[in-house]
Protein backbone atom coordinates (compact mmCIF):
# COMPACT_ATOMS: atom_id res chain seq x y z
CA UNK A 1 0.00 0.00 0.00
CA UNK A 2 1.26 3.10 -0.89
CA UNK A 3 1.67 5.58 1.98
CA UNK A 4 1.93 9.50 1.82
CA UNK A 5 0.63 12.37 3.50
CA UNK A 6 -0.97 11.97 6.44
CA UNK A 7 -1.64 8.05 5.48
CA UNK A 8 1.30 7.12 6.41
CA UNK A 9 1.53 7.92 9.87
CA UNK A 10 -1.71 5.21 10.07
CA UNK A 11 -0.34 2.71 7.87
CA UNK A 12 0.14 -0.96 9.49
CA UNK A 13 -0.65 0.71 13.28
CA UNK A 14 -3.22 0.56 15.55
CA UNK A 15 -5.18 4.00 16.31
CA UNK A 16 -3.90 3.89 19.59
CA UNK A 17 -0.26 3.40 18.49
CA UNK A 18 0.04 6.33 15.82
CA UNK A 19 2.24 9.10 16.36
CA UNK A 20 1.40 12.29 16.84
CA UNK A 21 3.58 14.53 14.38
CA UNK A 22 4.75 17.84 15.61
CA UNK A 23 3.52 20.84 13.71
CA UNK A 24 5.92 23.49 12.73
CA UNK A 25 5.13 26.44 10.50
CA UNK A 26 2.10 24.57 9.15
CA UNK A 27 3.65 21.79 8.35
CA UNK A 28 2.97 18.53 10.02
CA UNK A 29 6.32 16.48 10.83
CA UNK A 30 7.00 13.32 12.59
CA UNK A 31 10.15 13.28 15.78
CA UNK A 32 13.13 11.91 15.26
CA UNK A 33 12.45 9.18 17.95
CA UNK A 34 9.41 8.23 15.71
CA UNK A 35 11.22 7.23 12.50
CA UNK A 36 12.39 3.77 11.48
CA UNK A 37 15.23 2.61 12.40
CA UNK A 38 17.08 2.64 9.43
CA UNK A 39 16.17 6.03 8.56
CA UNK A 40 16.95 7.47 11.71
CA UNK A 41 21.03 6.08 10.90
CA UNK A 42 20.67 7.78 7.01
CA UNK A 43 19.93 11.23 8.96
CA UNK A 44 22.77 10.80 11.26
CA UNK A 45 25.20 9.32 9.18
CA UNK A 46 25.54 12.47 7.35
CA UNK A 47 25.15 11.42 4.03
CA UNK A 48 22.55 13.46 2.46
CA UNK A 49 21.50 11.18 -0.91
CA UNK A 50 21.87 7.94 1.29
CA UNK A 51 18.97 9.95 3.98
CA UNK A 52 16.72 11.17 1.20
CA UNK A 53 16.79 8.09 -0.79
CA UNK A 54 15.51 6.13 2.81
CA UNK A 55 12.85 9.11 3.62
CA UNK A 56 11.55 8.74 0.31
CA UNK A 57 10.89 5.28 0.21
CA UNK A 58 9.29 5.29 3.60
CA UNK A 59 6.80 7.91 2.54
CA UNK A 60 5.97 5.71 -0.44
CA UNK A 61 6.59 8.12 -2.93
CA UNK A 62 7.57 7.99 -6.70
CA UNK A 63 9.90 11.19 -7.64
CA UNK A 64 7.27 12.23 -10.13
CA UNK A 65 4.75 12.52 -7.25
CA UNK A 66 7.62 13.93 -5.21
CA UNK A 67 8.21 16.79 -7.62
CA UNK A 68 4.42 17.46 -7.92
CA UNK A 69 4.43 17.75 -4.04
CA UNK A 70 7.25 20.36 -3.73
CA UNK A 71 5.48 22.11 -6.66
CA UNK A 72 2.27 22.79 -4.61
CA UNK A 73 5.02 24.41 -2.24
CA UNK A 74 6.20 26.88 -4.70
CA UNK A 75 9.64 24.79 -5.62
CA UNK A 76 10.33 23.60 -9.23
CA UNK A 77 12.55 21.30 -9.61
CA UNK A 78 13.19 18.70 -12.10
CA UNK A 79 12.68 15.27 -11.81
CA UNK A 80 16.04 14.28 -13.05
CA UNK A 81 17.77 16.43 -10.08
CA UNK A 82 16.10 14.61 -7.90
CA UNK A 83 17.08 11.04 -9.17
CA UNK A 84 20.39 12.65 -9.08
CA UNK A 85 20.41 13.37 -5.33
CA UNK A 86 19.14 10.28 -4.04
CA UNK A 87 21.61 8.77 -6.05
CA UNK A 88 24.33 11.48 -4.66
CA UNK A 89 25.43 12.11 -9.05
CA UNK A 90 25.06 15.52 -7.63
CA UNK A 91 24.48 17.20 -3.99
CA UNK A 92 22.74 20.25 -3.22
CA UNK A 93 24.00 23.66 -3.57
CA UNK A 94 24.63 25.73 -0.88
CA UNK A 95 22.44 28.39 -0.19
CA UNK A 96 20.77 28.21 -3.79
CA UNK A 97 19.20 24.87 -2.84
CA UNK A 98 18.32 25.27 0.79
CA UNK A 99 14.29 26.26 0.09
CA UNK A 100 14.14 23.30 -1.86
CA UNK A 101 16.13 21.08 0.35
CA UNK A 102 13.43 22.61 3.22
CA UNK A 103 10.69 21.76 1.28
CA UNK A 104 12.22 18.04 0.75
CA UNK A 105 11.55 18.10 4.91
CA UNK A 106 8.39 19.34 4.49
CA UNK A 107 7.03 17.09 1.97
CA UNK A 108 8.84 14.04 3.74
CA UNK A 109 7.93 15.04 7.03
CA UNK A 110 11.14 15.36 9.05
CA UNK A 111 12.34 16.98 11.80
CA UNK A 112 12.81 20.56 10.62
CA UNK A 113 16.84 20.74 9.53
CA UNK A 114 17.51 16.59 9.34
CA UNK A 115 18.39 17.16 5.47
CA UNK A 116 20.16 20.73 5.61
CA UNK A 117 22.65 19.85 7.94
CA UNK A 118 23.64 16.65 5.90
CA UNK A 119 24.42 19.77 2.84
CA UNK A 120 27.24 21.92 4.73
CA UNK A 121 30.26 22.57 4.34
CA UNK A 122 31.54 18.93 5.16
CA UNK A 123 30.58 17.25 2.91
CA UNK A 124 29.70 19.76 -0.12
CA UNK A 125 33.47 19.07 -1.47
CA UNK A 126 33.48 15.68 -1.97
CA UNK A 127 29.53 15.11 -3.26
CA UNK A 128 30.40 18.26 -5.61
CA UNK A 129 32.60 15.75 -7.73
CA UNK A 130 30.98 12.57 -7.43
CA UNK A 131 30.09 10.48 -10.86
CA UNK A 132 28.43 7.16 -11.33
CA UNK A 133 29.56 4.46 -13.36
CA UNK A 134 26.83 3.38 -15.84
CA UNK A 135 28.54 -0.61 -15.70
CA UNK A 136 30.69 -2.09 -12.50
CA UNK A 137 33.25 -4.46 -12.37
CA UNK A 138 32.37 -6.14 -9.55
CA UNK A 139 33.93 -5.65 -6.43
CA UNK A 140 33.25 -7.23 -3.02
CA UNK A 141 32.03 -5.23 0.17
CA UNK A 142 32.35 -1.66 -1.77
CA UNK A 143 29.08 -2.31 -4.42
CA UNK A 144 25.95 -0.30 -1.74
CA UNK A 145 23.43 -2.69 -0.07
CA UNK A 146 20.95 -2.38 -3.35
CA UNK A 147 23.49 -3.83 -5.57
CA UNK A 148 24.69 -6.07 -2.87
CA UNK A 149 21.29 -7.68 -2.37
CA UNK A 150 20.66 -8.28 -6.43
CA UNK A 151 24.20 -9.91 -6.26
CA UNK A 152 22.80 -11.78 -3.27
CA UNK A 153 19.53 -12.83 -5.40
CA UNK A 154 21.80 -13.76 -7.96
CA UNK A 155 23.89 -16.11 -5.16
CA UNK A 156 27.16 -14.12 -7.14
CA UNK A 157 29.20 -14.72 -3.72
CA UNK A 158 32.73 -14.21 -3.53
CA UNK A 159 32.53 -17.98 -2.40
CA UNK A 160 30.67 -18.77 -5.51
CA UNK A 161 32.00 -16.20 -8.26
CA UNK A 162 34.95 -14.38 -6.83
CA UNK A 163 32.50 -11.29 -8.12
CA UNK A 164 34.70 -12.39 -11.41
CA UNK A 165 37.86 -12.20 -9.85
CA UNK A 166 39.09 -15.07 -11.91
CA UNK A 167 39.23 -12.90 -14.71
CA UNK A 168 41.57 -10.55 -15.76
CA UNK A 169 40.22 -8.02 -17.51
CA UNK A 170 42.69 -7.54 -21.35
CA UNK A 171 40.50 -4.82 -23.01
CA UNK A 172 37.39 -3.82 -22.83
CA UNK A 173 35.57 -1.64 -25.75
CA UNK A 174 32.30 0.59 -24.68
CA UNK A 175 29.91 2.16 -27.68
CA UNK A 176 27.20 4.36 -26.73
CA UNK A 177 24.96 5.79 -28.82
CA UNK A 178 22.65 9.16 -28.29
CA UNK A 179 19.64 10.33 -29.70
CA UNK A 180 18.40 14.04 -30.60
CA UNK A 181 17.02 14.20 -26.70
CA UNK A 182 20.68 13.75 -25.35
CA UNK A 183 19.68 10.15 -23.93
CA UNK A 184 21.50 7.52 -24.23
CA UNK A 185 19.59 4.64 -26.17
CA UNK A 186 21.92 2.03 -26.92
CA UNK A 187 25.30 0.10 -25.52
CA UNK A 188 27.52 -1.97 -27.08
CA UNK A 189 30.37 -3.76 -24.81
CA UNK A 190 33.59 -6.06 -26.09
CA UNK A 191 35.50 -7.61 -23.56
CA UNK A 192 38.55 -9.54 -23.84
CA UNK A 193 39.66 -11.22 -20.87
CA UNK A 194 41.95 -14.08 -19.75
CA UNK A 195 41.68 -16.94 -16.37
CA UNK A 196 43.51 -16.46 -13.85
CA UNK A 197 42.96 -20.04 -13.11
CA UNK A 198 40.18 -22.87 -14.06
CA UNK A 199 36.95 -22.61 -13.59
CA UNK A 200 35.10 -19.40 -14.17
CA UNK A 201 31.89 -19.92 -16.57
CA UNK A 202 30.01 -16.78 -16.39
CA UNK A 203 30.67 -12.80 -15.78
CA UNK A 204 28.19 -10.80 -13.67
CA UNK A 205 27.93 -7.42 -14.63
CA UNK A 206 25.48 -4.05 -13.16
CA UNK A 207 24.23 -1.78 -15.20
CA UNK A 208 23.15 1.62 -13.19
CA UNK A 209 20.30 3.75 -15.81
CA UNK A 210 20.45 7.20 -16.03
CA UNK A 211 18.24 9.03 -14.15
CA UNK A 212 14.11 8.15 -14.92
CA UNK A 213 15.16 5.28 -16.41
CA UNK A 214 12.66 2.48 -16.17
CA UNK A 215 14.89 -0.26 -15.49
CA UNK A 216 12.09 -2.83 -16.29
CA UNK A 217 12.06 -1.80 -19.76
CA UNK A 218 16.23 -2.51 -20.16
CA UNK A 219 16.82 -4.87 -22.87
CA UNK A 220 20.33 -6.92 -22.49
CA UNK A 221 21.32 -8.52 -25.57
CA UNK A 222 24.37 -10.76 -26.05
CA UNK A 223 26.55 -11.31 -29.22
CA UNK A 224 29.53 -13.59 -29.72
CA UNK A 225 31.18 -15.39 -26.61
CA UNK A 226 28.21 -15.17 -24.22
CA UNK A 227 24.55 -15.52 -23.39
CA UNK A 228 22.14 -13.85 -20.81
CA UNK A 229 21.64 -15.73 -17.41
CA UNK A 230 19.91 -14.73 -14.42
CA UNK A 231 18.99 -10.49 -14.00
CA UNK A 232 17.82 -8.92 -11.46
CA UNK A 233 16.60 -5.39 -11.36
CA UNK A 234 16.13 -2.61 -8.12
CA UNK A 235 13.29 -0.02 -10.06
CA UNK A 236 13.88 2.47 -7.34
CA UNK A 237 17.03 2.28 -7.84
CA UNK A 238 17.15 2.39 -11.16
CA UNK A 239 19.35 -0.71 -11.41
CA UNK A 240 20.11 -3.97 -12.66
CA UNK A 241 22.45 -7.15 -12.17
CA UNK A 242 22.98 -9.84 -14.72
CA UNK A 243 24.64 -13.26 -15.34
CA UNK A 244 26.11 -13.60 -18.72
CA UNK A 245 27.20 -17.27 -18.93
CA UNK A 246 29.91 -18.52 -21.13
CA UNK A 247 28.49 -22.41 -21.02
CA UNK A 248 31.74 -23.79 -20.64
CA UNK A 249 34.34 -23.74 -17.92
CA UNK A 250 37.67 -21.70 -19.11
CA UNK A 251 40.62 -23.41 -18.90
CA UNK A 252 43.70 -21.44 -16.65
CA UNK A 253 45.45 -18.79 -19.05
CA UNK A 254 42.48 -19.39 -21.57
CA UNK A 255 41.54 -16.08 -23.93
CA UNK A 256 37.84 -15.40 -23.62
CA UNK A 257 36.12 -12.53 -26.14
CA UNK A 258 32.62 -11.86 -25.43
CA UNK A 259 29.97 -9.39 -26.47
CA UNK A 260 26.56 -8.08 -24.90
CA UNK A 261 24.69 -4.70 -25.38
CA UNK A 262 21.95 -2.93 -23.29
CA UNK A 263 18.85 -0.96 -25.18
CA UNK A 264 17.39 1.90 -22.61
CA UNK A 265 15.52 5.19 -23.97
CA UNK A 266 13.74 5.48 -20.61
CA UNK A 267 16.39 7.63 -19.10
CA UNK A 268 16.44 11.63 -19.26
CA UNK A 269 19.27 13.42 -20.87
CA UNK A 270 22.63 11.48 -19.88
CA UNK A 271 25.65 13.65 -18.07
CA UNK A 272 28.12 10.85 -19.85
CA UNK A 273 29.31 7.63 -19.79
CA UNK A 274 32.19 5.93 -17.09
CA UNK A 275 32.98 2.39 -16.60
CA UNK A 276 34.18 1.18 -13.38
CA UNK A 277 37.61 -0.65 -13.28
CA UNK A 278 37.65 -3.29 -10.06
CA UNK A 279 41.47 -4.14 -11.36
CA UNK A 280 43.78 -2.63 -13.90
CA UNK A 281 42.57 -2.88 -17.48
CA UNK A 282 45.29 -2.95 -19.93
CA UNK A 283 43.34 -1.22 -22.47
CA UNK A 284 39.85 0.31 -22.27
CA UNK A 285 38.50 2.35 -25.09
CA UNK A 286 35.18 3.84 -24.64
CA UNK A 287 33.32 6.20 -27.47
CA UNK A 288 30.73 7.98 -27.55
CA UNK A 289 28.26 8.59 -30.62
CA UNK A 290 25.92 11.86 -31.10
CA UNK A 291 23.07 12.84 -33.19
CA UNK A 292 24.58 15.05 -35.60
CA UNK A 293 21.81 18.09 -34.81
CA UNK A 294 22.24 17.71 -31.09
CA UNK A 295 26.50 17.42 -30.14
CA UNK A 296 27.46 18.15 -26.80
CA UNK A 297 29.19 21.64 -25.65
CA UNK A 298 32.13 19.49 -24.35
CA UNK A 299 33.40 16.46 -23.58
CA UNK A 300 35.95 15.40 -21.23
CA UNK A 301 37.63 12.26 -20.78
CA UNK A 302 38.49 11.70 -16.98
CA UNK A 303 39.71 9.42 -14.69
CA UNK A 304 38.80 9.09 -10.87
CA UNK A 305 39.90 6.74 -8.17
CA UNK A 306 36.89 6.78 -6.63
CA UNK A 307 33.16 8.00 -7.76
CA UNK A 308 33.95 10.82 -5.02
CA UNK A 309 37.03 11.97 -5.92
CA UNK A 310 38.47 14.82 -8.02
CA UNK A 311 39.41 13.60 -11.52
CA UNK A 312 43.25 12.69 -11.41
CA UNK A 313 43.34 12.36 -15.47
CA UNK A 314 41.37 15.31 -17.23
CA UNK A 315 40.94 16.08 -21.25
CA UNK A 316 39.00 17.38 -23.23
CA UNK A 317 38.28 15.65 -26.24
CA UNK A 318 37.40 16.45 -29.69
CA UNK A 319 34.01 15.43 -31.75
CA UNK A 320 35.05 13.99 -35.11
CA UNK A 321 32.79 14.98 -38.30
CA UNK A 322 30.72 11.85 -37.65
CA UNK A 323 29.50 13.12 -33.77
CA UNK A 324 32.14 10.61 -32.43
CA UNK A 325 34.07 11.37 -29.25
CA UNK A 326 37.02 8.96 -28.05
CA UNK A 327 38.43 8.28 -24.82
CA UNK A 328 41.35 5.76 -24.03
CA UNK A 329 42.95 4.28 -21.39
CA UNK A 330 46.11 2.52 -21.11
CA UNK A 331 46.95 0.43 -17.62
CA UNK A 332 43.61 2.32 -15.70
CA UNK A 333 42.47 1.05 -12.71
CA UNK A 334 41.34 0.57 -10.18
CA UNK A 335 38.64 3.14 -10.36
CA UNK A 336 36.19 4.94 -12.92
CA UNK A 337 36.97 5.60 -16.49
CA UNK A 338 35.29 7.64 -19.23
CA UNK A 339 33.40 10.69 -20.71
CA UNK A 340 31.92 13.54 -19.01
CA UNK A 341 29.31 15.41 -21.22
CA UNK A 342 27.82 18.70 -21.11
CA UNK A 343 25.21 19.68 -23.23
CA UNK A 344 25.05 23.26 -22.81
Amino acid sequence: MTRDGADAFSAGKPASDVDTPTIIDGTRRQSLESLPKELVEALRSGEFHHALRQAIAYRGLSLARLRAHLGLRGVQIGQSTLSYWQRGLRQPEVPKALPAVRALESVLQLPADALVVLIGPRTARARGHQMAASFHDIRSGDMGSIVDQLLAELGAYPSSNRYNADLEMLSVHDTITFDAAHRQVALHTRLVCRARRHGPDRYVTVYNGDPGCDIGDVELVTAEGCRVGRIRRNAEAETMATELLFDRKLAEGEIHVFCFGVHDDSGAASPGYFRMLRDQCSSYLVQLKFALGALPARCTRQFRTRDDAVPVESEELPCDMGGVTSGFFSDAGPGLAGIEVEWE
